[in-house]
């Protein structure tokens, strides 16, 4: 069953790997080419580093990482030195102040290999998450099919929560 929110949410649809994905465009911060990440010391391998926006140090989170999937291909060598292929999708992400208990919003970078469309609530149907193959079904929302094909509809509070708290 799907909550009646999420029936009616715009939604990004993007690409990690082999699996088509979708987060509301509500938690949307921006969508940026793929930044160089500078390594954070002893990070999970998940955290790809942190870059630079616009004076505001964000985390960025490996999106084949987190989901399970195969290492992208390495690009073919070039001459001039180039940014990786993909995109940055910067998430707001809900969280919990550890001073004072509060509700926060935090921002977190996610690695995408491309962002494919923009959907409004009525331009593909949702599904329940039951008998999903291949994805922990905790951090699935929905299943969503767009011109025939599948795609799933992330719970980013699941997927990057537990990367926020680490």
């Amino acid at each position: 069953m799907i909550d009646g929110s999420l029936a009616t949410a715009r939604l990004l649809v993007f690409r990690v790997g082999t699996l088509v994905c979708a987060v509301e465009v509500d938690q949307v911060r921006e969508i940026l080419p793929r930044l160089p990440t500078t390594r954070i010391p002893g990070a999970p391998p998940v955290v790809a580093g942190l870059v630079n926006v616009r004076g505001t140090l964000v985390t960025v989170v490996e999106g084949w990482r987190a989901l399970g999937q195969a290492p992208p291909s390495a690009p073919p060598e070039t001459p001039v030195a180039s940014a990786a292929p993909g995109s940055t999708i910067i998430l707001e992400v809900a969280g919990r102040d550890a001073d004072n208990g509060g509700a926060t919003r935090k921002l977190i970078g996610f690695t995408v290999d491309e962002v494919i469309d923009l959907l409004a609530g009525g331009d593909s149907t949702l599904e329940g998450r039951e008998g999903l193959p291949g994805v922990d079904p905790t951090l699935v929302r929905a299943v969503g099919r767009r011109n025939g094909e599948l795609f799933i509809v992330l719970d980013v509070a699941a997927l990057l929560g537990p990367i926020l708290t680490s």
